[in-house]
């Protein structure tokens, strides 16, 4: 008896639509497990890659603007133009935006039900709802659990997501009532058509919603201005484009930057670019693609920095935040300067200067110590001769005085010789200085006391050291002297009040009114005013300080008023240009869509591309395991200046299908040569292989947004969409043809309706859960983040839902539980 072998029928041969490509008769069952799980994990890569320049061509098209004329009495002509979106937000999220990050569910339900001759399968389907329930439960657990520790972001849209939220519980509410109660196993030609035109539906009532036809209007940026106004300085003309940063943002950067010498020009730039890039408020599709870029090597949204440049910046801005907090006190600034990290001991002076009357008879000097104190050192006070005599008018002294081991503050006291003769105000001076066998200690700032010796009993007259004061504008502050001369008695104050002149308060410096107190004896103050980045070039403006009410019987002397005069420091400027054009360059390489093919090749070809200064050793693995989807979208697909991103978007969508068609062969395939079902297969493999690009991108909005709505806000808009598309549009396909024949469109409706209640449930417990966390107090009062131990009680809850929904639909399909419809 013969017995004939088909060599073309063997161990699930006939799963896919296009694979298997070749025969793999003599395969073993491992090799080919493991060659299709490889390859289905390396499609969705190209799968990825593909979505992001799908969503670049998409990008280009809903950033689309067009300029409008406002009425505007203050400007020549009453007209002011102004640059505008042509798409609006809610209408761009829910359309282009939804179906951009839904594309290969959407598609892959589509070539499944058209490849099986318009039958229904089970791929599809299971993908939707299994995206769904990863997108709902898994993303919003890690986004709930990812805000930074004391923060929370709360939906701003409140009006748009409770329409999608809607839209979205109805969609799968009315899967169940398709599926199950209206007709059951079938769908039927109205139904698919009620099904697809709820996708216009739900675009048409957010649209409404979002435009305040039923509640009060919300503000969206298609209608703000996104052009930035250079006629002034003001942030008021400024939008809210995420494709660009203010010319007023990156200048105040460049000078913050260029201030500190241990920055080359190319490292403030690329910090420059990184921190307003960081700022920057993005949408949900920047960061989808920002986290594919991210995945797989490719090129950054946000420039990257190494390590020690960040951690030289932090340092940066940790000694502003402490010289801002210390600014009042010199003392501490001195710390700061001189320790050495508290290695060193620092002696000086407790005061600048100090005034005595002559007949007192002596005056006491402090001198103080700080930094390294454990140790005993030895510091010399010696006396140095003014409009003073030493011997006529006080004894000179040079002595060496010694601070013990732990102190910190002692006196020394110099003695005035009391004579009968009337003298003006005579002054000397003391001076600390140190053996050069001295290492372990320096001296302060305050070296020298200017002492001022009194013949009466005046309290004194308050006057500028002089009458005008030049300041560079990049130094950030001005130091004005208030001297106390003839007469230091009694404890006295003096106001000062600032007066624009050229100068505007708050905007060009830190101006306003205040009080100095001199205790007695005291001659000296110094009055510290802030000086901000105005950004003139090429001008001078000045303001005005004056002394006034001065108590206990002193007086205002000569300069009772100075001015203040800022100046531009040339050479800082230049440099400031500089940064800034660097700043602008890097910004603008950091655009998503791609100008020529030769960038695209650029791109494509070159690890981070190009950054290889900054990629990391994933970034190169990722990038050679992705290099020939890379190559081959780059040659195949037109950059989106191109034909608006309109030729973009309709090449991508063919790649995503082909692709799609490709994942379903080889997920179909290897879920049957491990024994999955294919609704286990879907729910799991394929709708995790097409959301882990969604779980980064929603976790980096959820941390670099103030809102919740790019992260969590969009999740219920795409659900809708996944149903609405996905389902109704291949039902609706299936159902035409069918109907032409003059039969029905049969769907088994006990797995599919089983996974849907399941989803449905866990879902509805999910709002609840989010609704209750905006709203009470222990939470935070809102959606994500919030105290510790409640935000990860809520996101391990949140997130069990997802298993809870994964194992139940898996004992249904093994028929472990039995449940049917």
């Amino acid at each position: 008896m013969n017995t004939t072998i088909d060599l073309n029928t063997y161990e699930c041969s006939g799963e896919g639509l296009l694979l298997p490509a070749i025969n793999e008769y003599t395969w073993s069952i491992g090799a080919r497990t493991f060659l299709y799980l490889l390859g289905m994990l390396w499609c969705f890569l190209g799968i990825a890659i593909v979505a992001d320049t799908f969503m670049c061509g998409i990008e280009k098209i809903t950033s689309k603007t067009r300029i409008i004329q406002i009425p505007d009495p203050d400007i020549k002509g009453g007209v002011r133009e102004v640059e505008v979106k042509v798409w609006n937000d809610t209408v761009a999220n829910l359309s282009l935006m939804a179906f951009g990050t839904s594309a290969p569910e959407i598609l892959l339900s589509v070539i499944e039900i058209c490849g099986k001759g318009f039958k229904s399968g089970e791929l599809g389907p299971g993908t939707i709802v299994g995206s769904a329930a990863f997108n709902l439960f898994a993303i919003t657990a890690v986004c709930l659990v990812g805000i930074p520790k004391g923060q929370v972001r709360r939906i701003g849209n409140l009006g748009v997501y409770a329409v999608t939220t809607c839209f979205s519980m109805f969609a799968y509410l009315w899967m169940i009532v398709v599926l199950i109660l209206i007709s059951p196993g079938e769908v039927q030609l109205w139904e698919a058509i009620l099904t697809f035109l709820m996708f216009p539906t739900l675009i048409l009532v957010s649209f409404a919603v979002d435009k305040g036809c039923w509640c009060r209007k919300n503000k969206t940026s298609s209608e703000v201005e996104i052009g930035i106004d250079f006629s002034n300085n003001d942030d008021k003309n400024r939008g809210d484009n995420d494709s660009g940063t203010g010319t007023a943002d990156i200048i105040h950067m460049a000078r913050e930057l260029g201030r500190n010498k241990d920055f080359s020009e190319e490292d403030a730039a690329r910090l420059a670019a990184a921190k307003l890039a960081e700022n920057q408020h993005h949408s949900s599709l920047w960061y989808r693609i920002h986290a594919t870029r991210n995945i797989t090597g490719g090129h950054k949204l946000v420039p990257q920095i190494n390590k020690a440049l960040q951690e030289l910046y932090e340092q940066s801005q940790d000694k502003i935040a402490r010289q801002t907090n210390e600014m009042g006190s010199r003392q501490s600034l001195s710390m700061i300067d001189l320790t050495e990290g508290g290695n060193k001991a620092v002696v000086e002076f407790t005061a600048p200067s100090c005034a005595v009357l002559e007949n007192e008879g002596n005056v006491r000097i402090g001198i103080r110590r700080y930094g390294c104190c454990k140790h005993p050192v030895n510091v010399w006070v010696e006396t140095i001769d003014g409009t003073a005599e030493a011997g006529s008018d006080y004894k000179p002294l040079k002595e060496k005085v010694h601070f013990k081991a732990n102190e910190t503050l002692t006196n020394v006291h110099v003695v005035i010789v009391d004579d009968d003769v009337w003298e003006p105000d005579e002054i000397f001076f003391v001076k600390l200085w140190l053996d050069e066998s001295d290492k372990d200690v320096v001296l302060g700032k305050t070296a020298i006391n200017q002492v001022t010796i009194i013949n009466d009993d005046e309290p004194g007259k308050f006057e500028f050291s002089k009458p005008s004061y030049i300041v560079n504008e990049t130094s950030g502050k001005a130091q004005l002297f208030v001297n106390r001369v003839n007469g230091a008695d009694g404890s006295v104050t003096v106001s000062w009040r600032t007066r624009d002149l050229t100068a505007i308060n708050a905007k060009d410096y830190i101006g306003g009114e205040g009080t100095l107190t001199f205790e007695h004896g005291e001659t000296s103050k110094v009055l510290v005013l802030t000086i901000l980045d105005s950004g003139l070039v090429e001008r001078e403006h000045s303001f005005q300080v004056e002394l006034l009410s001065p108590t206990g019987g002193a007086e205002i002397g000569r300069i009772g008023k100075a001015i203040v005069t800022l100046v531009n420091d040339e050479e800082f400027e230049g440099l400031v240009s500089r940064i800034a054009n660097q700043t602008m360059k890097n910004l603008d390489g950091l655009r998503l869509d791609s100008s020529s093919w030769g960038e695209q090749f650029h791109d494509a070809m070159n690890v981070n591309g190009g950054d290889t200064e900054n990629a990391t050793v994933l970034d190169y693995v990722m990038h050679f395991c992705t290099f020939f989807w890379k190559v081959m979208f780059a040659a195949l697909i037109p950059p989106t200046s191109i034909g608006g991103g309109w030729l973009t978007f309709s090449c991508s969508l063919l790649v995503i299908g082909f692709l799609t068609a490709i994942v379903g062969d080889l997920a179909s395939i290897f879920g049957c040569l491990i024994g999955l079902k294919k609704t286990v297969t879907a729910i799991t493999l394929v709708a995790l292989g097409t959301s882990m690009p969604d779980l980064f991108a929603s976790k980096q909005a959820a941390i670099g947004e103030k809102t919740a709505d790019s992260s969590v806000g969009n999740i219920n808009g795409s659900n809708a969409v996944n149903v609405f598309l996905g389902l109704g549009l291949p039902w609706l396909i299936a159902t035409i043809y069918w109907t032409i024949q003059g039969k029905k469109f049969l769907v088994s409706s006990d797995a599919l309706g089983f996974t849907v209640v399941v989803y449905t449930a866990c879902a509805v417990v999910t709002l609840v859960i989010l609704m209750i966390r905006r709203n009470v107090a222990v939470f935070g009062r809102a959606e994500l983040g919030g105290p510790f131990r409640p935000k990860v009680f809520t996101a391990v809850l949140i997130l069990s839902l997802w298993f809870i929904y994964v194992i139940l639909s898996s004992l249904n399909a093994y028929k472990i539980i039995n449940v049917s419809f």
